[in-house]
């Protein structure tokens, strides 16, 4: 039986087994992971935590709604058993109808047709390390290549543990100046965030440094077998000199031969798309479902703006 939980019903520890130990784990469905994103997020539950798909919930001029919160790229549902079609339909077809509005990214186990729902595919880019770092750089596009060779000819460096909050200053300064949406509060929630993966055991912020100057920053987050593109920064230096591609390759060096995923986060924008793939990176489909509820002329003025 699929149960609809408020917060304080949620048995977080039961909850957090039931994701890790899941044939789909990932880190944003972690329940300190939500409670940063999305503090107060519900829960969809079958049974004893067989299965679960947390709702990140919010509330707007008395109105329920469903969204995906910044910094936790995929959700949906998660199982400690094979997913299917059926069972993902299932937990939707669950969801309480007081949410007029829901919008939610399911994860690459969650790729099924969803009748009555708006669904749209969102990409995502992978790169498997477990061959020899030799093997991976051969697969490189000779763009990369160049951009790594331009890094060790200007003596870019590696250093490690570097202040995540310096990582986020510069692409405040830079990349951050023409994103609009992101808001003081989120740039909060996302230090909070890398900090508390850093104090689990599950974060490096790596850094790298040309004429001893920081001028690019990566927050890597690893859980079991997938390592996350989490956060990136880079300053026009950075990008006279390679210092970004020269970040990657150095994680790729370091963790090649490994069963693991370098998850670079996808992007649908084919300039971000092109520079992952510049690795030998493959694309994989996550799905947005969306499904408008909300009455009358609220729905129309919705639909316009999206």
């Amino acid at each position: 039986m699929i149960r609809w939980l408020q917060h304080n019903e949620i048995d977080k520890k039961k909850w957090d087994a039931c994701i890790d130990h899941s044939v789909n784990d990932l880190i944003y469905a972690n329940s300190w992971y939500l409670d940063i994103v999305c503090p107060g997020w519900n829960a969809m539950v079958e049974d004893d935590y067989i299965s679960v798909m947390p709702l990140t919930a919010g509330k707007k001029y008395g109105t329920h709604y469903l969204y995906p919160p910044y910094f936790a790229q995929q959700l949906g549902l998660f199982s400690k058993e094979k997913i299917s079609n059926q069972k993902a339909d299932e937990f939707l077809k669950a969801i309480p109808d007081h949410y007029k509005f829901i919008e939610i990214h399911l994860n690459t186990q969650n790729t099924f047709e969803f009748p009555g729902y708006q669904v749209k595919k969102n990409i995502n880019i992978e790169l498997p390390l477990d061959a020899a770092h030799e093997t991976l750089h051969k697969r490189f596009s000779e763009d990369i290549k160049r951009n790594i060779k331009k890094a060790n000819k200007n003596g870019v460096a590696l250093k490690k543990n570097i202040s995540p909050s310096a990582i986020i200053s510069i692409f405040r300064k830079n990349t951050g100046k023409n994103i609009t949406n992101l808001t003081e509060k989120n740039y909060k929630t996302l230090l909070h965030l890398i900090n508390t993966c850093i104090d689990k055991g599950y974060a490096e912020a790596w850094g790298a440094l040309a004429n001893d100057k920081l001028c690019a920053g990566v927050i890597w987050v690893i859980k079991n077998k997938r390592a996350l593109f989490l956060f990136s920064a880079t300053d026009p230096t950075a990008k006279r000199t390679g210092a970004m591609p020269f970040l990657i390759n150095e994680f790729i060096k370091k963790h090649s031969r490994k069963d693991m995923i370098l998850d670079f986060e996808g992007s649908n924008l084919p300039g971000l798309a092109r520079f992952y793939k510049g690795f030998g990176s493959k694309e994989t489909v996550y799905l947005q479902v969306r499904k408008n509820n909300l009455p009358g002329i609220i729905k129309w003025i919705k639909e316009l703006k999206s």
